[in-house]
């Protein structure tokens, strides 16, 4: 098992209910630590797996403070209630201001980040070229591909500046060629600051699990309305986490499998 400790909560999940007409979520109990590792930035990146319609979509609103559970409650940073733009959301349709440019939307997200004051245009620039998006800058969203679009989602949420970033199927609707580069860079984000965190909810069982550290469960339990998590599964511990090419592996496939017995 790689080196690692696991140190302070960053965010926390407490008794989490979901009610409308009947029970949508009930008893969601989960945390996420920083984790360090010896000479690396490590960031968090954390996998939310469960069948169409159990209520993933309605899990990631709450998260992301869009939505208020019924009970129970979401905090981030020492104990804080977790509201509406605390957290970078990336929705899998990817919106983007259709009448800005590439350069004019990321700007206007550089803006609201005060630590990035004075250093927009060269942060912007950094960002575009790592994200091979350099030409594509005096652009209108609606002159990008899928997977163009998608960079310039993630790059809009970092320049924001949050340590928290949800993805909404992050690999929906990219070909073969696309996945493999919208895998590294999620690693790349995770792998750019400590306290960085992804969370994934997605049907790409594969590819998700491949760059997580922890994967949830969601789904229902025999005679109790309403999704739970139920499993957890620390690829940490199975040392499944922080390699390159992980699904080669017989272990990592089988872990696939146990997940995919358990929806």
């Amino acid at each position: 098992m790689t080196q690692h400790t696991k140190e302070e909560v960053l965010l926390q999940a407490t008794d989490v209910q979901l009610t409308f007409d009947r029970s949508i979520l009930r008893d969601i109990n989960f945390c996420i630590r920083n984790i360090t590792r010896p000479g690396v930035l490590q960031g968090q990146v954390v996998t939310l797996i469960g069948r169409s319609g159990i209520g993933k979509t309605q899990l990631f609103k709450i998260l992301s403070g869009l939505q208020s559970p019924t009970s129970g409650q979401v905090t981030i940073n020492n104990n804080k209630p977790v509201k509406a733009g605390d957290m970078g959301v990336i929705f899998q349709n990817y919106y983007l201001f259709e009448w800005r440019t590439v350069h004019q939307s990321l700007m206007l997200a550089a803006k609201k980040n005060k630590a990035l004051f004075g250093r927009e245009k060269q942060t912007i620039e950094q960002y575009a070229e790592q994200f091979q998006l350099t030409g594509h800058l005096n652009l209108y969203p609606q002159q990008l591909s899928g997977g163009q679009r998608q960079r310039v989602s993630i790059m809009q949420q970092l320049l924001k500046g949050s340590n928290f970033i949800l993805l909404d199927e992050p690999f929906s609707g990219l070909d073969v060629c696309m996945l493999d580069k919208a895998v590294e860079m999620l690693l790349q984000v995770s792998l750019s600051d400590e306290l960085k965190t992804l969370i994934i909810v997605s049907h790409d069982i594969e590819n998700s699990v491949a760059i997580s550290d922890t994967v949830y469960i969601l789904g229902n339990e025999p005679g109790k309305e309403g999704a739970t998590i139920k499993k957890e599964i620390d690829l940490i511990e199975r040392d499944l986490a922080w390699q390159k090419h992980i699904k080669q592996e017989r272990r990592f496939m089988e872990t696939i499998e146990e997940i995919k017995a358990c929806l």
